[in-house]
């Protein structure tokens, strides 16, 4: 059984909520705070978390950024909060998808089966990738270019990963949306898709303007490529 964890203070959504995802086969633990959520994080084994951003101790960033030092284990931030930076600020933090309050509990179901199987995906990935002077570690999440270590903040990281996983091989933009966030949420689009490729490509490439290995077919999509 999956287990999920869930942290929210709203004492009127927490209830239903948790009765739902139950009801739908889950074990689910509630913390209502961010120093709660993290003893409950280190002293146990979760599948998925499921974060409110404004708590009575902190913020849900606060828990991501934390959980995010070690762990891969998805992130889904729940909010009432649908401003544009807010939602930038938690998928730049490492959290792998964002649904705005109120929400139909269908689609959230939705959003958990498709993040839970995206992570067993990743999961299931080679031990080592290595291509092109780059090496990843799935396994430890590490990742370095030509012998020396560099940072990848997860959605970069995972974006390295599908690339790799798929070498020579043309992938049009709407499949790495859908691979990647499930081509939903008006907040990964192909402007923001555009950015985290710019980002990648400045950390991978020699000449982050002129790149030899991560290509674009203008106007369908990017190869990496493999030489």
């Amino acid at each position: 059984m999956e287990k999920l964890l869930y942290i929210e203070d709203d004492l009127s959504l927490i209830d239903g909520l948790q009765y739902m995802l139950e009801s739908s086969g889950y074990a689910v633990d509630n913390a209502r705070t961010v120093k709660e959520a993290l003893t409950l994080f280190r002293n146990n084994h979760y599948d998925l978390l499921l974060l409110d951003v404004t708590l009575p101790d902190g913020t849900g960033f606060d828990i991501c950024r934390e959980v995010r030092r070690g762990s891969t284990v998805p992130i889904i931030f729940l909010t009432a909060s649908d401003q544009e930076l807010s939602i930038v600020k938690g998928l730049d933090m490492g959290g792998d998808d964002y649904i705005t309050k109120p929400f139909k509990l269908n689609e959230l179901l939705s959003r958990i089966k498709a993040q839970l199987r995206r992570s067993l995906q990743f999961s299931k990935a080679e031990a080592v990738l290595e291509a092109n002077g780059i090496r990843v570690d799935t396994a430890e999440r590490l990742v370095w270019k030509d012998g020396v270590p560099i940072d990848l903040p997860l959605v970069e990281y995972k974006l390295l990963c599908l690339f790799m996983q798929n070498p020579n091989h043309l992938m049009p933009r709407e499949m790495i949306l859908d691979r990647m966030w499930d081509g939903n949420g008006n907040f990964v689009d192909d402007n923001t898709l555009s950015v985290y490729i710019r980002r990648l490509r400045n950390k991978i490439e020699d000449i982050p303007n002129e790149p030899k290995y991560l290509l674009t077919e203008r106007g369908i999509g990017y190869k990496w490529v493999v030489e």
